[in-house]
């Protein structure tokens, strides 16, 4: 995903805390992620290609990319959090903190009333993408200011 130039939220829009569950919690994805995210995609490029949201897409590359350049792609979704243009969320295991997925929400490039949300989950967590899409979707709807988003059904 490309940074956006515009602010995606107001600039007194105070970002809700990020959902949590039973099983998976979120939070901004940020460099202190690297290691754990750059292995839990890289362990499922596949299953998350056909996935709904990355279906078609360039990311994740087949060929997978080397730790320093996911680093890059990390830093550059933080910097995107800060300057309130794009909100990139970690999906971590609860219990245990493991990184098994991602959220990433931003303006959609063909439609600037629509706000384009994907997520993946690991392939060995394949069973939490429903829910995740369903929390996620809650959570948008009830603290966040989208007119419109696409994201696609579980």
């Amino acid at each position: 995903m490309t940074s956006p130039a515009q602010p995606l939220v107001a600039p007194d829009f105070v970002v809700p805390p990020p959902p949590a569950t039973d099983r998976f919690r979120l939070e901004p994805l940020g460099p202190q992620h690297n290691a754990a995210d750059h292995a839990a995609w890289t362990s499922s490029i596949a299953h998350i290609r056909a996935n709904p949201d990355f279906t078609g897409r360039s990311w994740p590359p087949v060929a997978g990319m080397s730790l320093e350049a996911n680093l890059e792609d990390l830093r550059r979704h933080a910097e995107d959090f800060e300057r309130r243009a794009g909100f990139t969320y970690t999906v971590l295991s609860v219990p245990g903190n493991d990184v098994i997925g991602c959220v990433y929400i931003y303006g959609s490039r063909q439609d600037p009333e629509v706000t384009d949300v994907r997520s993946w989950v690991r392939a060995s967590h394949a069973f939490l993408d429903a829910d995740l899409c369903r929390v996620v979707s809650d959570w948008l709807e009830r603290e966040w200011p989208f007119g419109r988003v696409a994201y696609a059904p579980r």
